[in-house]
């Protein structure tokens, strides 16, 4: 991305690399935990799954924070952050998160899930659905 300058515009260089760092330091483990005890293992324990369902809506509370100073998450352009971070928001679901109560996330979610190349990915692995919130 870097290298071509699509999904990485070099005026955006920290922004993007920042928010990337936040996704994979942050979101994609911790909303991966959620996952873990909050969807697929609640009754495992009432510790784990209060713990993570709390830190979920904490990260999606930087996330609107963001969203709402900027369009994107590394500035104007859709860039490799949003790629990297919008699959683990697209499972909002099973983090039991209200995308109604984050409305900067809820718009950001949306406008890629309706870009056709996040559509036809999407699909991929086993035939599903976009979320809507």
């Amino acid at each position: 991305a870097e290298r071509t300058g699509k999904l990485h515009r070099r005026r955006d260089h920290w922004p993007t690399i920042e928010w990337l760092m936040w996704q994979m330091g942050g979101a994609g483990p911790m909303l991966g935990q959620a996952h873990h005890f909050v969807h697929f293992n609640p009754d495992v324990s009432e510790y784990a799954k209060a713990r993570y369902s709390k830190e979920a809506e904490r990260l999606y509370g930087v996330l609107d924070r963001r969203l709402g100073e900027s369009t994107y998450l590394g500035g104007k352009d859709y860039s490799i952050a949003d790629i990297a971070t919008w699959p683990w928001i697209a499972r909002f679901q099973w983090q039991g998160i209200d995308l109604n109560q984050f409305s900067h996330v809820k718009r950001w979610y949306l406008e890629i899930a309706d870009r056709p190349a996040v559509k036809r990915g999407y699909v991929v692995p086993n035939d599903a659905e976009i979320p809507k919130p």
